[in-house]
């Protein structure tokens, strides 16, 4: 991927597009998967499920970040997530123009190129940086946008800084190495957060929904940080 361009482009609705990178990756992981792991499903983001339907599945986001990567921006990912019943519990993130790679199994830590990786300690919301996720397109946008503006309202006022990356897999993963020190998205999907999620929370984030609740791949946010960090982080997402 260090080396391709994105191709012809598919649009999947309003400002949303999919590359032939996108179809291209997503193609050749479910085929080595389902060669290698023929009992196990698979959920692509771009092509849907396929395989086995029991509580065990692979989620693959093969391009998180595709209009980043469409615009020659380096913060894109591909984010593989191995999924038992709704609980992800290996997760690997690969980001080829940064050269890293971040992974975690349940139970065992979470490592960034083999080194081991912890969350950030920043437990005053006036000293932590926090990324959220994009704003919505599409069906209904502006309706989300509202909470998502005062979602951001909210942080800005008390929070040390904002970031939009541009990439769930890539907030997650950075959550966990401690560049960042919260994460709150309002809409994502399986293959969005699957490998992420694992990743965080094996370096010691916690992560809920927008409720509070324990976060896991039927939910439709996703707020993390430290555990002494997370009530107040959560307390100005939930006010939106």
């Amino acid at each position: 991927m260090t080396t391709m361009q994105p191709g012809v482009l598919t649009a999947k609705g309003d400002r949303d597009m999919a590359s032939e990178v996108d179809y291209a990756i997503e193609e050749q992981v479910r085929a080595f998967l389902s060669h290698k792991t023929p009992d196990v499903g698979f959920l692509g983001e771009e092509n849907g499920t396929s395989g086995s339907t029991n509580d065990l599945m692979w989620a693959l986001d093969p391009v998180d970040g595709t209009v980043n990567f469409v615009h020659g921006s380096p913060l894109c990912a591909i984010s593989l997530g191995l999924i038992v019943g709704s609980r992800p519990v290996l997760g690997v993130i690969d980001l080829p123009f940064l050269g890293e790679r971040y992974s975690a199994v349940e139970g065992a830590g979470a490592e960034a190129d083999g080194r081991r990786i912890t969350v950030s300690s920043v437990s005053k919301v006036s000293e932590a940086v926090v990324a959220v996720g994009d704003y919505a397109v599409g069906d209904r946008a502006a309706q989300k946008n509202s909470e998502r503006f005062a979602m951001t309202e909210r942080l800005t006022a008390k929070v040390q800084r904002i970031r939009m990356h541009g990439s769930a897999a890539i907030d997650l993963a950075w959550l966990a190495a401690g560049r960042v020190d919260a994460i709150a998205m309002l809409a994502n999907k399986p293959w969005d957060t699957a490998a992420g999620v694992i990743i965080a929370r094996e370096a010691g984030a916690q992560v809920v929904d927008r409720d509070g609740l324990p976060h896991d791949t039927c939910v439709q946010s996703t707020v993390a940080a430290h555990p002494a960090l997370l009530p107040a982080v959560l307390s100005l997402v939930a006010g939106a």
